[in-house]
């Protein structure tokens, strides 16, 4: 008799470490449902055998469309890898709040907003995980980063209030905090970035955080290494509460550790 396949919803799975966690949980068996804003980059997840959904974290009629079709395919899902997000670049003077909203809407609002949907049908089933997609700047963030970073420390936050309120009924709730990863990220920041750099305030500091932020990413890890982080998380049977993967991930060791003078006159060192 034929076993079913354990099924898992991956967001932001166009690219990046959402595309590589496809294709590897693919290969590994799971009946894998990949969403993106954009459904032609995932052509070659359809054809390794995912099925694709439009979603637009920051729509709620999109989410709950998202929703509704899982529900009718599955029920329940085995696992939810929450990855999608975004960012933008700039000082904190001098973002447009609306900007920094629409970050908050995607990586915050969004993503709880489709976990709200989704957790009912897993909780009466009595078990599933989910895995947010964190990162190290949501334990320490740069000059520049600021609103970026406070989104990925609120993900952090919510992120252990769900795992202690679902622990209960059976739901593991993980956080996955990769370092510095090869991904697109530079591309959809660099509106922002432009416009950072044309600052007459902050332009000369902006332009010492990209040299910082370029030294540091010429070492940045593969996606394939956090979507092994991803399965890790998944399929162990007594997960962690939060895994680390990727350059520089070790530095949030370093940030917790020492007094924050010191760390601050790192930073500083190294990106003003």
């Amino acid at each position: 008799m034929q076993m079913t396949k354990p099924s898992v919803l991956v967001t932001g799975a166009s690219s990046g470490i959402g595309a590589a966690t496809a294709s590897l949980l693919l290969d590994r068996g799971w009946r894998v449902f990949a969403a993106a804003r954009r459904l032609e980059p995932m052509a070659a997840l359809e054809a390794q055998g995912a099925e694709l959904f439009q979603l637009d974290l920051s729509n709620a009629d999109s989410r709950s469309d998202l929703a509704a079709q899982i529900a009718n395919r599955v029920g329940a899902l085995d696992a939810l890898v929450n990855n999608a997000g975004f960012g933008e670049v700039g000082p904190l003077e001098t973002m447009e709040l609306e900007r920094a909203r629409a970050i908050f809407e995607v990586n915050v609002f969004g993503l709880m907003g489709l976990t709200q949907l989704l957790v009912p049908a897993m909780r009466q089933r009595g078990c599933g995980r989910i895995v947010n997609v964190s990162s190290i700047a949501g334990r320490w963030v740069t000059p520049g980063s600021g609103w970026y970073g406070a989104s990925k420390f609120a993900l952090e936050a919510l992120s252990d209030a769900l795992r202690l309120e679902l622990k209960s009924f059976g739901l593991q709730v993980v956080i996955v905090e990769p370092g510095l990863i090869a991904t697109n990220f530079g591309e959809i920041a660099f509106p922002s970035m432009q416009k950072a750099l044309e600052c007459n305030i902050y332009g000369k500091m902006m332009r010492n955080v990209r040299a910082g932020w370029e030294r540091v990413y010429q070492g940045a890890s593969s996606p394939l290494l956090v979507a092994q982080t991803i399965e890790n998380a998944l399929t162990k049977p007594k997960p962690a509460a939060r895994y680390r993967c990727g350059h520089q991930s070790i530095s949030v060791l370093a940030s917790e550790l020492l007094p924050t003078s010191i760390w601050d006159r790192l930073i500083s060192a190294q990106m003003l």
